[in-house]
């Protein structure tokens, strides 16, 4: 068992009925830092986070997260286990407010006194949702959205955190909150899986990468490396 590693991915293959979505995919996350999958549209990514998150049963290959087999995995049970899932378009309860969004992050938990805890880092990491806490979450602009995705992700307690395209349809300005915020995630000691079509932003907040292309990992290697190679920056990077 390779202690270095938050999730090890062997081989994973998912269809939808016949029709294959990524084969035999393989990667690793390492603890400690930021990997990201770089593809664009329909390239499988969020394929691969619905089945690492357990919502996709893979028909082959194997999973590891901290050294533990969890491969089919029910979600609840990975949620337990620590790895949550910010899924792709956000998925809030946009007729709850923002405080009732939080509350479900943390529905698997009854450490009350920690929860409190936790919902005030939440707010301190993300200062517009202490004033938008009674607001519908419906009403709230497309990064404050994606803001409260993320905070609802972290009162799960994750130790890993998915990130499924969390700057997608937002202006370039909040782009670069939310990537100031997954960097801060990181920092404070949680281990983050970021796919995303923002090539540039992926690669430069992240430490290894891997770019998916119809379903397959065709590059992989550390992240600058990769924002240098020619290849990337002319398919992803507009170099």
């Amino acid at each position: 068992m390779n202690t270095d590693l938050a999730l090890q991915v062997n081989d994973l293959t998912v269809r939808y009925g016949t029709v294959p979505a990524i084969e035999a995919v393989s990667f690793e996350v390492r603890r400690g830092a930021i990997t990201t999958i770089v593809g664009s549209n329909g390239a499988g990514k969020s394929t691969i986070m619905k089945a690492l998150a357990g919502l996709l049963k893979p028909v082959h290959g194997h999973v590891a997260l901290y050294g533990d087999d969890v491969t089919g995995s029910e979600p609840d049970t990975l949620v337990r286990k620590g790895l949550v899932l910010v899924p792709e378009g956000r998925r809030l309860f946009k007729s709850m407010t923002v405080g009732e969004n939080l509350d479900l992050g943390a529905y698997q938990r009854t450490d009350t006194a920690e929860i409190r805890r936790d919902l005030e880092r939440v707010l301190e990491l993300f200062p517009p949702l202490r004033t938008k806490f009674r607001t519908l979450s419906g009403r709230l602009s497309g990064g404050q959205q994606q803001m409260v995705a993320v905070a609802r992700a972290m009162m799960a307690r994750p130790r890993l955190l998915l990130l499924d395209e969390p700057t997608i349809g937002l202006a370039p300005s909040m782009v670069d909150v939310i990537a100031d915020i997954i960097q801060t995630i990181s920092r404070e000691g949680v281990d983050v899986l970021l796919v995303e079509q923002n090539a540039e932003i992926a690669l430069e907040i992240s430490a290894q990468a891997y770019i998916l292309e119809h379903g397959e990992i065709v590059l992989r290697g550390a992240s600058g490396q990769l924002a240098g190679s020619p290849e990337v920056q002319r398919a992803y990077l507009g170099i």
